[in-house]
């Protein structure tokens, strides 16, 4: 198995980053021809997913999980914790921290228009984040 860890900064909530230049990156480090390559996000307030990283369906998505998960209503962590990010635990819950994608030929098996995705929805500015990259054969 091989194993990276890419570290980043998001510009807080509602950022999108594209990390697939990494995933890509790392798949071909690892020399793995066949297999799997997982990516996981450390933190209860990312997430990872693969999507068409191009605006406006990256607002969709921005727009989509703010009807799940709206901003004008009170959570419960909120109201033990007082750090009000309830909203972003559960964004990152429904999308998740994790995802694996099969590896065939050297590289991660990505259709056209598919990008894998690093979601920040902590109500920070900024975020230091890492994102854990295994490849297996």
């Amino acid at each position: 198995m091989y194993r990276t860890i890419i570290r980043l900064s998001t510009g807080g909530e509602g950022d999108i980053v594209d990390v697939t230049p990494q995933v890509r990156e790392a798949v071909r480090a690892s020399g793995v021809s066949q297999g799997m390559v997982n990516v996981f996000v450390t933190g209860s307030t990312a997430a990872v997913t693969t999507i068409e990283y191009e605006q406006g369906v990256l607002s969709d998505l921005r727009r989509a999980l703010s009807v799940m998960a709206p901003d004008t209503i009170s959570y419960a962590h909120d109201s033990r914790w007082g750090d009000g990010n309830g909203r972003s635990h559960v964004k990152a819950s429904l999308v998740g921290p994790s995802l694996s994608i099969p590896v065939e030929g050297g590289e991660p098996m990505l259709g056209t228009w598919q990008q894998v995705v690093l979601m920040e929805f902590d109500v920070r500015k900024s975020r230091d984040r890492s994102i854990v990259i295994s490849v297996l054969p």
